[in-house]
């Protein structure tokens, strides 16, 4: 089993032991989700840590979107909740790229692949992904080497 699934599991345990409501329901739709990742396709298969780490990162996505949903309609309570079930997400993310951190990196991925041009970006993005997952949001990245290929 996929550690990060094992340590949410144990957590689940504790939180439920330690009447967390926020957590207890947080933990639950993760493992909901990754287990629905797990049987999705023609067989079902264990996720690896860095496929339970998608999951993980396309949860937290969701629940920022609606938070910022939420708040566009005025429903601050609802805003709030989606904002700390995504902090109880972020728990279990790696610590997120600074933009030093991302430029650096978009600057080795460009020099690497010899990137010279937009058309060039697919290539880019591509060998940045693995290196990003679960510490940046895609978008960013995307926009980062967008600058970097377009401009000086």
């Amino acid at each position: 089993m996929a550690e990060l699934k094992q340590r949410l599991r144990n957590d689940l345990t504790a939180s439920i032991r330690g009447q967390d409501e926020l957590r207890t329901a947080t933990i639950r739709m993760v493992l909901t989700a990754v287990t629905n990742a797990e049987v999705a396709g023609t067989e079902a298969r264990e996720l690896s840590d860095d496929e339970v780490l998608t999951v993980l990162t396309k949860e937290a996505k969701k629940r920022r979107e609606a938070a910022d949903a939420y708040r566009g309609a005025g429903r601050t309570d609802r805003a709030e909740r989606e904002e700390a079930e995504a902090d109880v997400i972020a728990d279990y993310l790696p610590t997120p790229l600074s933009d030093d951190e991302m430029r650096v990196l978009v600057d080795a991925a460009v020099a690497e692949v010899g990137a010279t041009s937009m058309r060039d970006m697919g290539a880019v993005m591509k060998h940045l992904t693995p290196q990003i997952t679960g510490r940046a949001d895609g978008r960013a990245v995307a926009d980062a080497v967008k600058s970097r290929l377009s401009g000086p």
